[in-house]
């Protein structure tokens, strides 16, 4: 890998597409290239970065000719024609989709937690979920220091989960809703705004759990390399425009001490403890967006607990930065090569 990589974003007009421009910018990553490819309707667009205006090209099977590290945010069905296409060029692909992350072969990384799994790549590294990410950042740190054997967690899931599209539609709805007229749902099947309903990815219907909830099973298994923790979640959109917000129910292997697991979470990196009981002040998605680091708080020992080994606690994190292209920019500084 070149110490100055030619490096490609694939959806770069896209709401994701958009914050890895800005997240290569602000961690001053160290580029001797930037292509920018989109759909041929996105094409021909300029975009200001580093102070010049590059110009988006059109998504073609002979765009990755010299690059090194592809970013790819556009859909599965475009990673999956086109991540091996710019693999085969010689690109590292990042791949921001579900469609290579339960593929034994690709590596599914979350930098703060498991670095080591990319060197493992073979050509393309898949980002997790966005909400199994804002799940693990806190998770992860915990279960180092007291085994977790049970998550139960339930998701409030921002409109950006499901792009800039569905953004426009919930600042749409409010308005509308706020002046009298009538709502019409188009990227969500339900009114967004002022509402919240089960995520709408396709829902099984023999095992009552949607495919969202089983994406974070599935990866955070393969993520821990731990497939004996029993994990059930319970997935929503609410209408919030960009930060996911999770409650979490954890049961640990032995009793909690409350503190040392403050204490840990509080040198964790990329995670920020907002606990104050006092004022009742803990994260908020409002306070999460546009912010790099999970913030975490309402940390208690469960009530429901006979033996002292479970906790609960809330975590709010921003599903366009950590939960998307923050964490593929941070894989993508793992490929760079030591100084």
């Amino acid at each position: 890998m070149n110490a100055n990589p030619h490096v490609a974003i694939v959806g770069a007009t896209g709401a994701v597409g958009k914050e890895l421009l800005g997240v290569l910018d602000q961690r001053r990553f160290p580029l001797s290239r930037l292509t920018l490819l989109a759909s041929a309707r996105s094409a021909g667009s300029v975009v200001d970065f580093r102070g010049e205006k590059l110009t988006v090209q059109e998504l073609r099977e002979d765009s990755f000719v010299g690059v090194d590290i592809a970013l790819f945010s556009a859909g599965g069905n475009i990673s999956r024609k086109f991540g091996p296409i710019a693999s085969a060029a010689g690109a590292v692909v990042v791949d921001n989709s579900s469609a290579f992350r339960m593929d034994p072969d690709t590596p599914l990384v979350i930098p703060e937690i498991n670095p080591e799994d990319a060197k493992q790549h073979r050509g393309i590294i898949a980002n997790p979920n966005c909400s199994t990410i804002i799940l693990l950042m806190v998770a992860a740190p915990i279960h180092r220091l007291n085994p977790i054997k049970k998550i139960v967690v339930s998701t409030y899931q921002a409109a950006s989960g499901a792009g800039a599209v569905a953004m426009k539609e919930l600042e749409t709805q409010a308005r509308d809703h706020l002046e009298g007229r009538e709502v019409k749902p188009e990227v969500f099947p339900y009114p967004i705004a002022f509402n919240a309903f089960s995520h709408n990815s396709t829902m099984d219907p023999d095992t009552g759990y949607n495919q969202e909830e089983w994406k974070m099973i599935q990866e955070s298994h393969k993520i821990l390399h731990d497939d004996s923790i029993r994990i059930t979640p319970t997935c929503i959109r609410i209408g919030t425009f960009r930060a996911h917000a999770e409650s979490v129910h954890l049961e640990l292997s032995r009793e909690a001490n409350i503190e040392e697991i403050r204490q840990t979470l509080r040198t964790a990196p990329g995670v920020k403890l907002i606990d104050d009981r006092n004022r009742n002040y803990f994260p908020m998605p409002l306070e999460a967006s546009g912010l790099d680091d999970v913030l975490v708080g309402r940390l208690r020992r469960s009530s429901s607990s006979d033996d002292g080994k479970e906790v609960d606690f809330f975590c709010c994190g921003d599903q366009l930065l950590k939960g998307a292209a923050l964490n593929a920019v941070q894989i993508a500084e793992l490929l760079l090569p030591k100084s």
